[in-house]
């Protein structure tokens, strides 16, 4: 007599299997607004130091024109008077670091630094 086997997925691998999906979908729905928030961040520094506008610019103006295009970007983890101004030469190197604390489940909470500069 030929007996195939079965092969399939068992309730119980099935649940724990959507268990893992779920938890793993719930972190990504913590974490990714940070993660594109980030983006943005670096994506104002390197816009704001390659201006040629600013080059000779005060401090005040280079963190006024970061400070305009973070509002338009709606990004509130990293103020204008966070960010680390240096010249090299006739460029302008920005540069910031901040923690940033995820709230996962309870007193469980996911802590992420982020750190970024227009010289890299």
């Amino acid at each position: 007599m030929n007996r195939t086997r079965q092969a399939g997925l068992t309730l119980t691998g099935l649940i724990l299997g959507g268990t893992v999906i779920a938890l793993i979908a719930i972190l990504g729905m913590k974490v990714v607004p940070d993660v594109i928030e980030y983006a943005k961040i670096v994506s104002n520094l390197k816009a704001v130091a390659q201006d040629p506008a600013l080059r000779q610019a005060s401090l005040a103006d280079v963190r006024k024109a970061y400070e305009r295009r973070a509002t338009v970007d709606h990004i509130s983890a990293v103020a204008p008077q966070d960010i680390e101004i240096t010249r090299s030469g006739n460029t302008l190197v920005l540069s910031v670091a901040y923690r940033k604390e995820i709230p996962l489940v309870g007193p469980v909470a996911l802590v992420i630094d982020f750190e970024a500069s227009t010289d890299q």
